[in-house]
């Protein structure tokens, strides 16, 4: 079988379509792009059996008919921490608690910086949105870093390109000469919804929705917790 999906989810779907093959339910081919890209190929009709984005992209994809509506499933939560340059290459460790106290803070960090990566997808646009909202994109709008697609904001702190960052959790641990300072406090937090549906060109249907229930067993959730993510919200 064949998947697209997001670069926020390229390690766990790594480790998930591996304990899924080891289950007996067959193997799938990953192909991790930029999360726009990904739903525009869904969307012009390219063939996969698996596609896991975003649930606000994948709402549009099955509005459109682009994956079957009845199967998409909510698989993890991702929220969005900050990152600054490390200076040294050891891998960045995970800081689960807040990285500043409050909202406030972050507004003060975000005028503070000299340059303020985020990615593409819908966490730079909510961060996006919470600078327009804070009435600062004509102040610090000269200074936002938009990382290309496929790129992570953790190569443009370890290049030095930003000094700021703002990722899901899962994209900045692990990455060298990034620290991450912590997850957005509770008042500004940006969380973010990843689910999986099968796509209208599948061919082996059947066998993604396989895939798609092993996503939801407890064993899964413990690899999700591995890399970082959260069980998503009951319905």
């Amino acid at each position: 079988m064949k998947a697209i999906s997001s670069m926020a989810t390229r390690l766990l779907l790594a480790d998930l379509m591996a304990a899924a093959d080891d289950a007996g339910l067959g193997h799938v081919e990953i192909e991790s792009v930029g999360g726009v890209d990904a739903a525009d190929r869904v969307a012009a009709g390219e063939e996969f059996d698996l596609v896991f984005l975003a649930d606000g992209a994948l709402a549009k994809l099955a509005a459109g008919g682009h994956v079957v509506a009845a199967s998409v499933a909510p698989l993890v939560l991702s929220q969005v921490a900050v990152g600054a340059p490390s200076g040294t290459d050891a891998p960045a460790t995970a800081v689960s608690d807040p990285a500043f106290p409050d909202a406030a803070a972050v507004r003060e960090a975000i005028r503070e910086a000299r340059k303020i990566g985020y990615s593409t997808g819908p966490s730079g646009t909510a961060l996006v949105s919470m600078i327009e909202d804070w009435g600062l994109s004509a102040e610090v709008g000269d200074r936002l870093v938009q990382a290309r697609p496929g790129i992570p904001v953790a190569r443009l702190l370890a290049d030095g390109d930003v000094d700021l960052g703002f990722q899901q959790l899962s994209e900045l641990v692990g990455s060298p000469g990034v620290s991450v300072l912590g997850v957005l406090p509770q008042d500004c937090a940006i969380d973010t919804v990843f689910s999986g549906a099968i796509a209208a060109t599948s061919s082996e249907p059947e066998g993604a929705a396989a895939i798609l229930a092993f996503l939801r067993t407890d064993a899964a959730r413990d690899i999700a917790r591995s890399r970082h993510f959260a069980p998503p919200p009951a319905p």
